[in-house]
């Protein structure tokens, strides 16, 4: 029973999610669809890989992870699936993929499907539905196109390290509106350890000075730091709101100074 799943921007009022498992179930009749999320903003590769990195690996091997966001093909961005620590993706080659995989992958192969349908505005549909067929039938990803040896790459924001500090930004928030970071768990330990710390941010007059194991290490409406499931620096409020309440959103600065 093949596993598919979605994520795309298309949010869910209008009929494209409708119209993309339909076609999957169509093709693959006993398979299983999931939806990661589609409420991405719009375009927005950045958030895009931030969802399916910090999910697709607790997916069996062998899933199929279709990206529905900014899948439109070009002569610089075909259409490509890829096999990656034993699981299949297929999106347009738009940099999204360098952002989701931390090395090579396994195998590139660009997409050579001929639509059944004269409109190329909906690829997730018409192109990668039918490759997800092919893969699902167990048939060699070589043949669904031409095998590559790279991707387009995109770089992500790396955290800058000062003499006495670490600079990142925000790069996610979640729907609690807990703001996660750029700063990771091990960079963290590497250079901060066990020192006294502070983490600042724009508002002005608030800092935190320790990392705690849970939210509930603190009273309802207090602040905390801590290192979400992805290892990445999370700043949030017990029971609270700390995007808007804090007045942080994606790409400001957070600072750990030490």
């Amino acid at each position: 029973m093949p596993i598919i799943s979605i994520t795309s921007d298309w949010g869910l009022k209008d009929h494209y999610l409708a119209a993309v498992k339909g076609s999957i179930l169509t093709y693959i009749p006993d398979a299983t669809i999931v939806d990661i999320s589609h409420d991405i903003p719009s375009f927005d590769l950045n958030q895009t890989s931030f969802v399916i990195r910090n999910s697709y690996e607790y997916f069996p091997k062998g899933s199929i992870h279709i990206i529905g966001v900014k899948s439109d093909a070009s002569i610089k961005t075909p259409h490509t699936a890829v096999l990656f620590d034993g699981h299949y993706f297929l999106g347009a080659d738009n940099g999204v993929f360098s952002l989701i995989f931390n090395r090579d992958p396994e195998k590139i192969v660009e997409i050579d499907i001929i639509q059944d349908t004269d409109s190329f505005t909906f690829s997730t549909r018409d192109v990668f539905v039918r490759a997800a067929a092919h893969i699902a039938k167990g048939e060699p990803l070589e043949n669904l196109g031409i095998v590559k040896d790279s991707l387009m790459q995109k770089m992500s924001f790396a955290p800058v390290v000062e003499k006495n500090a670490i600079k990142g930004k925000v790069i996610y928030v979640d729907t609690y509106e807990n703001v996660i970071t750029n700063i990771t768990e091990p960079l963290f330990k590497e250079l901060v350890g066990k020192k006294s710390f502070s983490i600042v941010f724009r508002t002005p007059g608030y800092l935190i000075s320790s990392i705690s194991k849970s939210y509930d290490d603190v009273p309802e409406g207090e602040m905390l730091a801590l290192f979400s499931t992805g290892s990445h620096l999370e700043i949030a409020i017990n029971l609270g709101k700390a995007s808007s309440l804090l007045g942080l959103r994606i790409d400001d600065t957070v600072r750990i100074e030490f």
